[in-house]
């Protein structure tokens, strides 16, 4: 059986949306991998416990090392059809090529059981990666912050401008949902564990010894070792998958502010490498927030596939089950891609400060008039009405006579000042910067 392209999906778009690291971890070789890792360490467990011999785990994982490598994921695809699972055929394979007895191989488990901690082994190895590229993605962000804590700019809220702020900012609350959305997955991952139930989870086939075999077994993965079986109780799946979830959505959030930004008229920032276009030489797209935010875009659908995905009937579930797989590691691979791309886009982000000052005054002072209308309020109980109309009316205020006659021009210029009224804005990224510098300290969760 010669081997094929090691990445048999994937190869054209994962490049183009960052995942281009993650495609070895998630490729159908890697599922092959993992799910003969698995089958070697339940003949492993078995000689633990006495229902296999060293020699049976020397031959076992010697024909488990030699299919990892020569089989065809696609022939292997093509025998999985008829059972619905490849672990039916797999098994098949490593008995025929184990100078083993056949009761050493798979003892005492079923196809869930091998499908369920492949999955979460391939999840536990390629989760590290999209973890690794999401504390990228905050530290460049705490670059900005701390770059451009007093940098002025003008906040927007429904899409208007609304009052003074910092870039620094701004990219202090992306800094805080990266870093809170990484900690959520890394304890996700943590958790993670191995599936050994048997074929209906009772354990039956290795009774007494079931409990501690399941232990034992994942305990030389390297897994969370289970409470009991969890064959039709999903909540590792649905708590990783919400924490790919909530980690997409911290990426999308600033992925979507560059893309604004970096608008023609805004022009307020803009990539290190911009792309171009096949039909306009002037174009220069934000590319990598373009494609991280069309990556994290793909990542709620397939939560909410997950999610649906739980009401798995008695011992096993008839399509529910079968729904997981590639739909985790889909989530892996949109997450991680987005991830790096808006690591990428920040870390090369320019800052363009007399574009952010030009849009700052674009109102010509409006942007001040709750302080205005603050300050006029000591001399008239129709402040809000008289700086209201003026607005409205596009008035400048340090001209409009009903503000002019009670504080002066003067004043009112003062008050225009927008630097003068950022609030706690440099406070705020202070404490972001202090709590991620606190958490980036921290090791990877399940890592020596």
């Amino acid at each position: 059986m010669p081997a094929q392209s090691d990445n048999t999906r994937g190869a054209l778009f994962d490049p183009v949306f960052g995942a281009g690291d993650l495609a070895t971890l998630l490729s159908d070789r890697a599922w092959i991998a993992a799910l003969l890792d698995v089958e070697v360490a339940i003949t492993r467990a078995a000689e633990k416990h006495g229902r296999a011999t060293a020699a049976d785990v020397t031959a076992v994982a010697a024909a488990a090392g030699e299919l990892t490598r020569e089989l065809d994921p696609a022939e292997l695809g093509r025998l999985s059809a008829a059972g619905g699972n490849p672990v039916i055929p797999l098994v098949k394979i490593l008995r025929e090529r184990a100078q083993a007895p056949a009761a050493a191989v798979h003892v005492g488990a079923t196809s869930q059981d091998v499908l369920d901690t492949a999955l979460m082994l391939l999840a536990h190895k390629a989760g590290r990666l999209v973890v690794a590229e999401l504390r990228g993605a905050a530290e460049a962000t705490a670059r900005l912050a701390r770059r451009h804590r007093d940098t002025p700019m003008v906040a927007r809220t429904l899409g208007q401008q609304a009052l003074p702020t910092t870039f620094g900012a701004l990219a202090a609350t992306w800094l805080v949902a990266l870093d809170d959305a990484t900690a959520s997955l890394d304890r996700a991952l943590v958790s993670l564990p191995a599936q050994y139930g048997g074929a209906a989870g009772t354990l039956a086939a290795v009774h007494p010894d079931g409990l501690a075999f399941a232990d034992t077994l994942a305990d030389l993965l390297g897994l969370a070792r289970p409470l009991v079986p969890w064959h039709t109780a999903r909540t590792p799946v649905t708590g990783l998958a919400a924490a790919l979830g909530i980690a997409a959505g911290a990426v999308a959030k600033p992925a979507t502010d560059v893309v604004l930004m970096a608008a023609t008229e805004l022009g307020e920032v803009s990539e290190d490498a911009p792309g171009g276009s096949s039909a306009m030489p002037h174009k220069r797209n934000p590319v990598a927030a373009i494609t991280a935010r069309a990556a994290a875009r793909r990542v709620p659908g397939l939560v909410a596939t997950a999610l649906a995905s739980t009401d798995h009937e008695f011992a096993r579930a008839a399509g529910a089950w079968h729904a997981e797989w590639e739909t985790l590691t889909d989530l892996l691979r949109l997450t991680g891609g987005a991830a790096h791309q808006l690591s990428v886009s920040l870390a090369g982000l320019h800052v363009h400060a007399d574009a952010l000052t030009r849009n700052l005054e674009l109102t010509g002072g409006a942007i001040l008039a709750e302080k205005v209308a603050a300050v006029l309020s000591e001399h008239t109980g129709s402040a809000r009405e008289i700086v209201t109309a003026a607005a409205r009316a596009g008035t400048p205020l340090d001209r409009d006579p009903g503000i002019v006659e009670h504080l002066g021009a003067d004043r009112v210029r003062a008050l225009l000042d927008p630097t003068r009224y950022l609030g706690h804005a440099g406070d705020l990224v202070d404490r972001a910067l202090a709590h991620h510098d606190t958490t980036a300290d921290r090791p990877l969760g399940g890592q020596a």
